[in-house]
C-alpha cells in the first residue's frame, strides 16, 4: 500500500489520529506544569516568570506552530473518520445497545470534541492573542493579571468547568485509544492503560479546573 492509499485509509486515518493525540497529551503536561506555578500564591511572579520564556523562546514558539498543526489535523481527521463510518454504515442496526460495549463518553467523542473546540477558542482569544500581540508590540504582558482579570467574571468560569469536564471526558477514551492504535492493545497492556489514562486525565483536569475556581473565589491573589 502506497503512503497516499494508507493515510486514506481507516487505519491510516486511525494511526495519525493516535500520534497526533499523543502530541497534544504531551502538551497538555506542559500547559498544566505551567498553570501549576500560580499556586504558588506569590503574586503570579513565578507564573509570569514561566509564560514571558514560554512567548519568548523560539523552540517554544516553533512548537507552536507544530501545535496548531495538531490539532488541526487532529478534528479533520476525527471527522473525516466519522463521516467514513456513518458512510460505510449508513442504516443503522436495529439493535445497538451501544452501553453494553462501550462508555457514554467513547459514543460522544464528537460532542465532547465540539466543546472543547468552542472552549479552545475562548482561551485563544482571551489569553493566547493578547500575549502573542503584546510580543509582536515589544510589550511586557502580566498574563497573570490578565487571568485574574478573566476569571472573576461568573460566565467565563462556567466555560472553562464545561471545557475542563469535555477535556477530561475526551481524555479517559482518547488517552488507552491513542496507546491502542499504535498497537498496545493486549489482555495485559490495555487494563494498564486504561489506569493511568483515568488517573493522567482527574489529575491533569483537576489541576485546570483549580486555576479558576481559586482565582474566582480570590485564594489565589
Amino acid at each position: 500500500m502506497s503512503k497516499e492509499n494508507f493515510l486514506k485509509a481507516s487505519l491510516g486515518k486511525k494511526l495519525v489520529m493516535g500520534i497526533t493525540g499523543l502530541f497534544l497529551i504531551t502538551f497538555l503536561v506542559v500547559h498544566v506544569s505551567l498553570n501549576a506555578c500560580i499556586f504558588v500564591n506569590d503574586g503570579g511572579v513565578l507564573f509570569n516568570e514561566g509564560a514571558h520564556f514560554m512567548s519568548h523562546n523560539f523552540f517554544i514558539r516553533v512548537m507552536e506552530i507544530v501545535l496548531f498543526a495538531g490539532i488541526f489535523t487532529h478534528m479533520i481527521q476525527a471527522l473525516i473518520l466519522t463521516l467514513h463510518n456513518k458512510k460505510a454504515r449508513p442504516v443503522a442496526y436495529a439493535v445497538n445497545n451501544g452501553a453494553a460495549n462501550s462508555k457514554w463518553y467513547s459514543r460522544s467523542m464528537g460532542v465532547l470534541g465540539s466543546l472543547l473546540l468552542i472552549f479552545f477558542v475562548v482561551h485563544w482569544a482571551n489569553f493566547w492573542i493578547p500575549t502573542k500581540v503584546a510580543v509582536f508590540n515589544g510589550e511586557e504582558h502580566n498574563t497573570f493579571e490578565n487571568m485574574k482579570a478573566v476569571f472573576s467574571k461568573e460566565y467565563f468560569v462556567a466555560i472553562y468547568m464545561v471545557g475542563v469536564i469535555s477535556l477530561c471526558y475526551h481524555l479517559l477514551h482518547g488517552f488507552p485509544s491513542a496507546f491502542q492504535t499504535l498497537g498496545l492493545n493486549n489482555k495485559k497492556y490495555t487494563p494498564m492503560l486504561k489506569t493511568a489514562g483515568a488517573i493522567f486525565s482527574i489529575v491533569v483536569c483537576t489541576l485546570f479546573a483549580a486555576m479558576p475556581i481559586t482565582m474566582y473565589l480570590g485564594i489565589i491573589k
